[in-house]
């Protein structure tokens, strides 16, 4: 199937002809054998996704379903979560805790900048935690955490680390296994995501991965507050999928189940390279538009950028006239909108897209009355391409 647009937005992002292919197979029935084989194989290699040794679940919702999933599995009504906000997603999780009676405190930072870690030190020393999360990539600002402090410092304090996914999932590395610090203690306990974004996948899937310890902490609440959102109600059919509790959707599993085999094939150390590249010579490449990331470069994602508009620039006269030379961007959020754009450079985009985008971006400023040297711009945009090495 041709993409008639180049989709630049932070997720859904570009599908590509085998992913395409796969979701295009016969729909069968949710307790067919050949269905369950892949559903079997697509939870398996989620397990390998993550690197976990604890349990995977993949049900039909969004990267919304999975943080109220790792929210109400672990946290009960009236323990204390911290939120560690770098944006509008980070935001989210503090409405969805609260829905359950959870106390709620926010480290909440400037946006395009990153939390201070000493504001994280002295929060979680002042009260007894449940559990902490983080936003891995925040979609709203383009700001990346920095999961090899945090993660210690959290496990430390005796809480459990949460790690929203969902703009980095199959980008940026989210091993389990790993011990952050050295230290066997310190890992990821939860880590969720959504089939949109850097897996490449059409919006439906909600994904999650918990550790045993995060297991511990559902079998400790005993009950739960939720029935579909509850892990308990998955088990047995992320054990065997044969069994029933509610219908999967049933091509959105083919097409994950190939995009895993595409994510594996490459290996996440050379994804992350890959989308730390892409991320680079995207931003430099804007910036010789005059054009300013939100994030400085020392925190900003890997996968997508907020990019804030030179002077004379009109928000929805630039988005609209580049998406009718067919590559489709974001507009920004809250006290951002009509000031910056968001575009997105992870999962299946590649350089020919990428170089594209930056011709026409710059071609859309010129027609706005903005001067800028398109050919230095693709010159730079390939410098920054030709430093990754496969």
């Amino acid at each position: 199937m041709k993409n008639k647009e180049i989709l630049l937005v932070p997720g859904p992002t570009p599908v590509v002809d085998e992913i395409y292919e796969a979701l295009a197979s016969e729909t069968r029935g949710h307790t067919d054998a050949r269905f369950v084989a892949i559903y079997k194989r697509a939870i398996e290699n989620t397990k390998k996704l993550f690197n976990t040794d604890g349990e995977v679940y993949v049900v039909a919702g969004s990267g919304t379903l999975a943080m109220e999933m790792a929210i109400v599995n672990t946290v009960a009504e009236g323990e204390r979560l911290l939120v560690i906000s770098h944006g509008y997603f980070g935001d989210r999780f503090t409405p969805l805790a609260k829905a359950y009676g959870i106390e709620v405190d926010v480290l909440q930072a400037e946006w395009g900048k990153r939390v201070e870690i000493e504001a994280v030190r002295e929060q979680l020393a002042s009260y007894t935690y449940k559990a902490v999360t983080v936003t891995h990539a925040d979609t709203s600002t383009g700001v990346a955490s920095d999961l090899e402090t945090l993660i210690p410092i959290i496990k430390a304090a005796g809480a459990l680390a949460i790690v929203d996914g969902v703009v980095a999932t199959a980008a940026l590395q989210e091993d389990m296994s790993k011990a952050y610090g050295g230290n066997e203690a310190y890992k990821i306990d939860i880590a969720l995501t959504g089939s949109q974004k850097a897996i490449g996948v059409p919006p439906g899937l909600a994904i999650i991965a918990f550790s045993k310890q995060a297991l511990a902490a559902r079998e400790a609440l005993e009950t739960v507050r939720a029935y579909y959102a509850d892990i308990h109600n998955w088990r047995p059919i992320m054990d065997n999928p044969a069994n029933y509790f509610a219908t999967p959707p049933v091509n959105l599993i083919y097409a994950y189940d190939k995009a895993l085999e595409i994510v594996l094939e490459e290996g996440m150390e050379k994804r992350e390279a890959r989308h730390i590249m892409y991320g680079r010579a995207v931003r430099e490449a804007l910036r010789s538009y005059g054009m300013t990331p939100l994030a400085d470069e020392e925190v900003a994602a890997a996968t997508l950028s907020c990019i804030l508009y030179p002077e004379g620039v009109e928000d929805a006269a630039f988005r609209s006239n580049l998406a009718s030379r067919g590559v489709i961007v974001a507009g920004s959020l809250a006290h951002l909108a009509g000031k910056a754009f968001r575009i997105g450079h992870m999962g299946n985009t590649t350089p020919d897209q990428l170089e594209k985008a930056i011709r026409l971006i710059g071609e859309v400023l010129m027609e706005q009355g903005v001067q800028v040297d398109i050919e230095q711009a693709v010159d730079i945009l390939h410098q920054e391409l030709n430093s990754y090495v496969k």
